[in-house]
């Protein structure tokens, strides 16, 4: 059976590999499991197409999605089209995934956790979704220009911070790193909801104080900056705010920024949380499996795209409580690991 699927712009990416990304999401796969006669997961493709949402055009989620989307094809012998679309990430991708707008999607797994209790964003409308894997590690990048008189995330009060995407994960970490120094977004701040392309044009210009990102290593967006503003910009330390973060959400951990990453003069030291790919709770398991199985099995080809693809791990990647893990995926990572 074909899959159908609406609303399909198309916008090219180049890179190392060919990438397939479109401008906009296209409709929930209508397709159903190709289980084996004993009701075992046959692991393959289905005929179709599908749709992926991403994150900003120059983050990781959209380079690794793209990457995705054009092996996915690739690997499927042609069953599968699939294509990958710029998006304001985590909370939009979600509340899109639940809507059938798209298939497949990136989310920081606080967000994610948010989703499936019905807390945060998703207040008293839990979100009907599984996982695909936990993938690679998000780092919380807390940037601000040197001569902001910003020490602290409690000097931020009463500065430009562009906080990100609205809906999108970067906002949420954001706006609770502010909230553990006392700080409301919307009002002890100008806050600035800006894509990650905006924000590091207001950075180069002078216009925001700072910023809060969230993505993997590294970021090229903020390689452009520190290459280009590396002596007026700096990290923020923001390591006093873990321990109430992981109050808020025990997904939060420390990580390392290592110095090489932008050319930094030492290691930072930072909050980092995982990244997951969701689908809704009825995407069909045979799928999931293929799915799953391929970028698994062809991290090394993704890694061109961009290193974080060398974080995937089997074993690890089953770690995404409190999202249900898909029975398919399931499968093709015990299979691997």
């Amino acid at each position: 059976m074909m899959l159908t699927r609406t609303r399909l712009s198309a916008v090219a990416l180049a890179s190392s590999v060919a990438l397939v990304v479109t401008g906009c999401g296209g409709g929930k796969q209508k397709t159903e499991s190709k289980a084996a006669s004993d009701g075992s997961i046959s692991c393959e493709f289905s005929d179709g197409q599908l749709s992926m949402a991403t994150g900003n055009s120059t983050g990781v989620y959209y380079l690794l999605g793209g990457g995705i989307a054009n092996l996915l094809t690739e690997k499927s012998g042609g069953k599968l089209k699939v294509t990958a679309a710029e998006t304001g990430a985590s909370v939009q991708n979600i509340q899109q995934i639940v809507t059938g707008d798209y298939d497949i999607a990136f989310s920081l797994a606080d967000t994610a956790a948010d989703a499936v209790n019905g807390k945060g964003a998703f207040e008293g409308k839990k979100a009907d979704i599984k996982a695909l894997a936990s993938t690679y590690a998000n780092y919380t990048q807390v940037v601000v220009r040197k001569d902001a008189g910003i020490k602290s995330i409690a000097d931020m009060k009463g500065k430009k911070i562009s906080t990100g995407s609205p809906k999108s994960g970067t906002e949420v970490i954001a706006t609770r790193l502010l909230q553990t120094a006392g700080i409301n977004i919307d009002s002890d701040l100008t806050a600035q909801r800006l894509d990650l392309t905006k924000t590091i044009d207001g950075m180069k210009d002078g216009s925001l104080d700072g910023f809060v990102w969230s993505g993997g290593l590294p970021t090229p967006a903020l390689t452009d900056l520190f290459t280009s503003k590396g002596d007026a910009v700096e990290f923020l330390d923001i390591m006093p705010a873990l321990k109430k973060m992981q109050e808020i959400n025990e997904v939060y951990a420390e990580g390392t920024i290592p110095k090489a990453t932008y050319n930094l003069p030492a290691d930072v030291k930072t909050i980092v949380v995982p990244n997951l790919l969701v689908v809704s709770a009825d995407f069909p398991d045979s799928n999931a499996c293929a799915i799953t199985k391929t970028i698994f099995e062809n991290k090394a080809d993704l890694a061109k795209v961009h290193p974080s693809a060398n974080e995937f791990d089997p074993k690890k990647a089953v770690e995404t409580d409190p999202v249900p893990l898909n029975d398919g995926a399931k499968k093709a990572l015990e299979d691997l690991g």
